[in-house]
C-alpha cells in the first residue's frame, strides 16, 4: 500500500492514518499525502474518511428504523423488527433504572442513537483491515480508515457534544445560581473551602467528556491494532489468529457502545438532579 512491497512500519502506517483534506500552510485546500503534511495543516483539516463512515452508518441506522416503523406488524414480528424492539426496549429499561421517570423527551431517542450509531462504527472493525483500504487504493485514493470509533475526533466529538447538553440541563433545571452553587458546596460545604471545591469540580467537570471519548477510542484503537498486526503474518496464519480475536472482539464492540450511552444516560441524569450534589 505504500509502495508495492511496505515494510512493516508503512503498512501499520498507512493503516492507521486517514484520509485528510484541509488548508495547506501556502493557502491552498488538498488532500494530505504524508503525516508531515497532516501536521501542516493543523485545525484546518477534516478526515474524510472518519465522516464519510460516520454520516453512511448514521443514515444506515435511520434507515432501518424508519422502515421498520413503516413496515411495524401488531402479529408476529418479523426478525428486524424483533432486534428493533429489543433495541428499543433495551434502552427504556436502562433510561428507567437509571434517569428514572423524570419528563424528558429526548434522552430515550438520544440513548438510542448512541447505542445503535456507536455499534455500528464498531462493527466496522470487523471488516478485513486490507479489504477497504486496497479498493480505495485501486480507485486512487492513498488512504481510507473505516472505523471511525479510531479517529478521536470522532469519539470526542460525541463527547463534547455530551458535555455541552449536560451544561445546558444544568443551567436549565438548576439555574444559573444553582448550579454556580454546585460548584463551589461541593464536597466541602464551608465557605472557606470554596476555592478548592471549585477546582475539583472543574478538573471532573473537564475530565468528564475527554474519558468519555477516549476511552472509546482507545479499546477500538488498540482492537483495530491487533487486526492489523494480525494481518502482517503469512496469509495460513491469519485465519486461527483473527477469528478468535473477532469473537472476543465482538463482546468490545458491544460492550463499548453500552458503556458509552450508560454514561450520557448518568451525566443527564446528575445534570438534573435539584437535591444535594
Amino acid at each position: 500500500m505504500a509502495g508495492d512491497n511496505p515494510t512493516t512500519q508503512e503498512y501499520i502506517n498507512h493503516h492507521l492514518t486517514n484520509l485528510v483534506y484541509g488548508k495547506r500552510p501556502d493557502g491552498t485546500w488538498d488532500f494530505a499525502h504524508s503525516s508531515q503534511e497532516i501536521t501542516d495543516m493543523g485545525f484546518w483539516a477534516i478526515h474524510v474518511d472518519t465522516m464519510f463512515w460516520s454520516i453512511s452508518l448514521g443514515v444506515l441506522f435511520l434507515g432501518i428504523f424508519l422502515l421498520v416503523a413503516r413496515r411495524a406488524t401488531s402479529g408476529v414480528p418479523g426478525g428486524l423488527q424483533n432486534a428493533c424492539e429489543m433495541a428499543v426496549e433495551f434502552v427504556e429499561d436502562n433510561v428507567t433504572q437509571v434517569f428514572g421517570t423524570r419528563p424528558n423527551a429526548l434522552i430515550g431517542p438520544l440513548s438510542l442513537t448512541i447505542l445503535i450509531w456507536v455499534f455500528l462504527m464498531n462493527l466496522m472493525d470487523l471488516v478485513p483491515v486490507d479489504l477497504i483500504p486496497r479498493a480505495a487504493q485501486l480507485a486512487g485514493v492513498s488512504h481510507f480508515k473505516v472505523v471511525p470509533t479510531t479517529d478521536p475526533n470522532a469519539t470526542l466529538g460525541m463527547s463534547i457534544g455530551v458535555f455541552f447538553l449536560v451544561l445546558y440541563y444544568n443551567f436549565k433545571i438548576k439555574g444559573a445560581t444553582g448550579f454556580a452553587l454546585g460548584l463551589v458546596t461541593h464536597p466541602i460545604p464551608h465557605w472557606s473551602m470554596y476555592w478548592f471545591n471549585f477546582i475539583l469540580e472543574m478538573v471532573d467537570m473537564v475530565t468528564k467528556p475527554m474519558s468519555h471519548g477516549l476511552r472509546l477510542f482507545g479499546n477500538l484503537y488498540a482492537g483495530e491494532m491487533i487486526f492489523i498486526l494480525i494481518a502482517l503474518f503469512p496469509w495460513y496464519a491469519q485465519w486461527p489468529l483473527s477469528l478468535p480475536w473477532a469473537l472476543f472482539h465482538i463482546l468490545i464492540i458491544c460492550l463499548q457502545a453500552f458503556v458509552f450511552m450508560i454514561l450520557t444516560i448518568v451525566y443527564l441524569t446528575q445534570a438534573h438532579e435539584t437535591g444535594e450534589h
